[in-house]
């Protein structure tokens, strides 16, 4: 060896290139000025020869092999910066020309690493990852990746045999990120990191910041043009313009979620291109009259099963429906077909895969290294440490990636709850508490409103959309009032109580009633959007028309009537696909959705009715315009439990633009009387049970007009039809002024005739009361008259009894007088012979006593016998 050579050499510096333990290789390999001399040194494993040639003049000089191992040197003459490249002859004879990868400046700045440690750089994936670009005239990519506590990192992929020791990574400071530029490798190629941890063991790592993964079951990353640096061209610039407008709170949103690999497939069952995929959508969506589609996330994932929400490659468009450019090209199309996209996207966890973000870099990088902090038990994912300025960096730099280089209308965020609690899913002792003892995650608290404050002022318009299934207040709050600052917010409890409500048999409702109308207690405290999503349809739970109750016939009553009430309920709305048609199998991401439904009536007839709703809900602001205000709804029957109807107006600015609700939950068609707002006329512009919906045809096909009579505490009110299970809604139209006039004549001339009738009557029941005294006073008189009679014949029976009592005592009178002249005749005549007899017969004085005696005895008998 060249002693001179020997002797500029640092030594422990090689044996660190050699062993790959080096984050810092730019120090040694290169070109660096040694006095008056440039030293060049190179390591290339495997080869037998190198020579440097200078760009400049074509001089070659040759490497000399310092070490076996393929380590070369060599001290070129001068001070002056060298342009040059390598010849490298390896030992099967093969040469190959390259440019040295350590003679580039770092192309990340100071400013990039403060800001990233600080967690506030928006754009970080512009630094991070793998940059295709050209460096001093030369081609290739730069790789950074943030790795702090790695000993060496290496950029391995196909430009380079995916060998961890031909390019390894200089560490930029105290910042953690290792970088390089590498001259000639392209866009298109594979690659991902060899990280080397304490302790000597290395990991491939897939590049956390790669715009390109490949499709499972590999797992490399791809180096990709950059969304921004990508030669597609956007042309949606007006739908961006717009969007600001079009996605406002007083707006309607009507989102169609689906899933890609499942919405339609190619005839072999293979997944569709994106470009396939979007016109099949869009005719669609439009036809349907969904204004935005939600995609389940089109981040790569390894696993089918996970439909996406178990991401590695957060800023990768996933492979199996084509290519970034593929994707960009989709999102473009559905803008100019006026629909809005929002992503689904996965924040709250990530999977454990060994080439994905678990132990990044030897350690706990990117989770909490307590597993009661950094795991979810129950869905075998780790959670992300939100503390960490740099990875909620990374996370919102994703969302903002989807939102600006994407073209996203709209983030939602999955599993927020699982964010917001320290406990959620978790037992006791398997969790730990904050600084308060209490449960809540007050670095993802931060996190969440970090994020949407950043959002909403970079990216006005944009809707951020919370699954948050708690009681976790002001979800939808402004950051400034310690709210956690997102635009809407999933109402889980509202589409729990009604499944549970609807899924009872009409029978049993009513004393369920509390579950149809405690959704209003809450309806206004958060920004609120009513879902029958994904999750609703899968792992047993059945399909939503699987969940009604009855025979066929009433679970197609009972959906539809569904359906129905979920657009006329306060709220933004969505849907997931297949449901609109009534399926019944549970959703399968291995299988398109089963349009052949719709040659069947009855599904045909729940497309139709979908197909409806969104058009009224769209066209009637009474709708949407106060979807987050009392103003916007008001109840005209919520007590009817028994009969199991709800009655309600939606409201907007102008009286014309109500709408009058009545919800039939009971299995029974009913006439019925509902108070109005207004008087008017109503015309049923819905009603569930249309025969093109599949119903029976019970509907109001005739205007009503209101009348004045007091009903439901209004003034006015209409008499309508009300079909079994079923959800009818009449638009209101005021009396025009000759309507009025009209209506006032009819009224008067109602009133007059009315008068008339009153005092008609009043004559008559006169009359007739003249009438009744008149009878009345006969009947008296008659009865007097017979009275009069019958005291007659009492008088007449009385004297003639009273004559015939005289008679009677005449007669006992004269009797008594004869008896009283025998008497005393008989006595004289006693006497007569009493005078005879004791002058006569003086001796027989005692005998004729006696014989007296029995005389007056006999005398005295019969005189009482008389």
């Amino acid at each position: 060896m060249n002693n001179k050579l020997y002797k500029v050499m640092n030594w422990p510096d090689i044996e660190e290139i050699i062993y790959s333990e080096s984050d810092n290789p730019h120090r040694t390999l290169g070109a660096h000025i040694v006095g008056n001399n440039t030293l060049v040194q190179a390591y290339f494993p495997g080869a037998k020869s190198v020579i440097l040639q200078n760009a400049k003049d074509k001089k070659g000089y040759e490497m000399e092999m310092v070490d076996e191992e393929g380590f070369f040197a060599v001290l070129v003459p001068g001070k002056t910066p060298l342009s040059y490249e390598y010849i490298v002859e390896y030992d099967d004879g093969s040469l190959k020309k390259v440019k040295d990868a350590y003679n580039f400046a770092p192309q990340i700045q100071e400013e990039d690493m403060e800001r990233f440690a600080a967690g506030i750089h928006y754009t970080i994936y512009e630094k991070l990852g793998a940059h295709p670009m050209t460096v001093d005239g030369t081609k290739g990519v730069y790789f950074a990746v943030w790795a702090p506590n790695a000993v060496r990192v290496s950029a391995v992929g196909d430009f380079n045999g995916w060998d961890g020791r031909i390019h390894q990574m200089r560490k930029l400071g105290s910042s953690g990120i290792f970088e390089i530029f590498i001259p000639g490798a392209k866009v298109g190629e594979n690659y991902k990191y060899e990280i080397k941890v304490k302790g000597g063991l290395t990991y491939l790592k897939a590049d956390p910041y790669a715009f390109g993964q490949q499709l499972r079951p590999d797992t490399a990353s791809v180096i990709r043009e950059s969304a921004e640096g990508s030669k597609f061209k956007w042309d949606d610039q007006k739908w961006i313009k717009d969007r600001k407008n079009r996605q406002g709170k007083d707006k309607p949103l009507s989102i169609y979620e689906l899933y890609l690999g499942s919405f339609k497939r190619g005839e072999d069952g293979k997944y569709l291109n994106y470009r396939e995929l979007a016109p099949l959508i869009i005719d669609y969506v439009k036809e349907m009259g969904y204004t935005h589609i939600e995609l389940m996330p089109v981040m790569e994932h390894p696993f089918d099963g996970s439909w996406g929400y178990q991401v590695i490659g957060y800023y990768a468009p996933t492979a199996r429906y084509g290519t970034n450019e593929d994707f960009m090209f989709f999102m473009n199309e559905m803008h100019k077909a006026g629909i809005g996209v929002i992503l689904d996207w996965v924040p709250a966890h990530f999977p454990r895969d060994t080439y994905g973000l678990s132990n990044f870099d030897g350690t706990c990088l990117y989770e909490h290294q307590d597993p009661r902090q950094g795991s979810h038990p129950h869905w075998g994912t780790l959670i992300y440490n939100y503390g960490r300025p740099q990875v909620s960096n990374y996370l919102i730099a994703n969302a903002l990636y989807w939102i600006e280089q994407y073209h996203a209308d709209g983030i939602r965020m999955d599993a927020v709850a699982s964010m917001l609690y320290l406990d959620y899913g978790k037992n006791d002792g398997e969790w730990v508490a904050n600084i308060y003892g209490g449960h809540e995650n007050l670095e993802a608290v931060e996190f969440l409103k970090h994020l949407n404050s950043v959002v909403k002022r970079r990216n006005e318009g944009v809707l951020m959309i919370a699954e948050e299934s708690t009681a976790w207040p002001r979800v939808t709050g402004d950051v400034e009032d310690n709210g956690l600052g997102f635009g809407i917010k999933w109402n889980m409890g509202w589409m729990n109580d009604f499944l549970g409500y609807i899924s009872y048999d009409p029978y049993f409702r009513a004393h369920h009633h509390n579950e149809l109308t405690f959704s209003m207690i809450y309806a206004y405290s958060e920004q609120f959007m009513l879902v029958f999503s994904h999750d609703e349809v899968v792992h047993g739970k059945g399909t939503l028309i699987g969940k009604m109750p009855g025979e066929i016939k009433d679970k197609f009553a009972n959906l539809r009537l569904t359906y129905a009430y979920m657009m006329l309920h306060p709220g933004k709305k969505l849907l997931f696909m297949g449901q609109d048609i009534g399926e019944f199998d549970e959703w399968n991401e291995e299988r398109e959705v089963e349009w052949g439904l719709t040659a069947y009536d009855s599904h045909k007839g729940v497309q139709n009715l979908v197909k409806a709703l969104n058009k009224m809900y769209i066209s009637c602001p009474a709708l949407y315009k106060y979807d987050t205000s009392w103003d916007g709804f008001e109840w005209i029957n919520c007590i009817s439990s028994n009969d199991c109807m709800l009655v309600f107006m939606r409201k907007a600015d102008k009286p014309e633009e109500i709408l009058v609700a009545v919800a039939n939950f009971a299995n029974v068609c009913r006439e019925f009387t509902i108070g109005v707002p207004y008087a008017g006329k109503y015309k049923e512009i819905l009603n569930t049970d249309r025969t093109e919906f599949g119903g029976e045809g019970n509907v109001n096909k005739e205007i009503i007009c209101s009348v004045e009579e007091e009903y439901d505490g209004r003034d006015n009110s209409i008499r309508m039809t009300s079909a079994p299970l079923s959800v009818c809604v009449f638009g209101y139209t005021p009396y025009t002024q000759e309507e009025k006039k009209e209506i006032a004549r009819k009224k008067a001339e109602k009133e007059r005739k009315e008068r008339e009738a009153k005092l008609e009557k009043e004559r008559l029941e006169k009359i007739e009361k003249l009438e009744e005294e008149r009878l009345k006073k006969e009947a008296e008189i008659q009865r007097a008259l017979q009275e009069a009679e019958e005291a007659k014949a009492r008088a007449q029976q009385m004297q003639e009894e009273v004559e015939l009592v005289k008679k009677e005592e005449e007669k006992v009178l004269k009797e008594q007088e004869q008896a009283e002249k025998k008497r005393r005749e008989e006595e004289e005549k006693q006497k007569a012979e009493k005078e005879t007899q004791k002058t006569e017969k003086g001796k027989e004085k005692e005998a004729d006593g006696k014989q007296n005696a029995a005389g007056k005895k006999a005398g005295t008998v019969k005189k009482s016998k008389k």
